[in-house]
């Protein structure tokens, strides 16, 4: 697990930081999942408050909008991914992933490891 806290820097004169407080529960992050090309699989979470987020693990179609509306569409690869290059090879979608569907090229506007869908935005159309 990770733990969030941010500690960097110094003062103007140079001392350094120090925790003003001990790290709670409610900072730890979890690890990655990444979202990977395949048969839909979803895995739901409880967060703080009460709520729930839909982890999204794999998936086959994504929702593409375009000018004549919204289309559901197959995803066939992963084209572009400014997160990281090796994300290419492994297929994983992430927010601003450019994938290739049946109707074109689309950039990834959801974030599917937090919203359990994969929502984009034509960018180039397949003729």
């Amino acid at each position: 697990m990770q733990w969030h806290l941010k500690l960097r820097g110094r003062t103007k004169t140079g001392k350094k930081y120090k925790r003003s407080y001990k790290k709670k529960r409610h900072q730890r992050g979890r690890d990655f999942l990444p979202t990977t090309i395949g048969t839909r699989r979803i895995l739901v979470k409880k967060t703080r408050g009460g709520s729930r987020k839909s982890i999204l693990l794999s998936t086959d179609a994504a929702n593409i909008i375009t000018k004549d509306g919204i289309k559901k569409s197959k995803i066939l690869s992963v084209v572009g991914n400014p997160a990281d290059s090796q994300f290419i090879r492994r297929n994983i979608i992430t927010k601003g992933a450019i994938i290739n569907t049946d109707i074109g090229k689309a950039r990834v506007t959801s974030r599917p490891g937090q919203s359990g869908s994969v929502d984009a935005v034509l960018v180039e159309e397949k003729k």
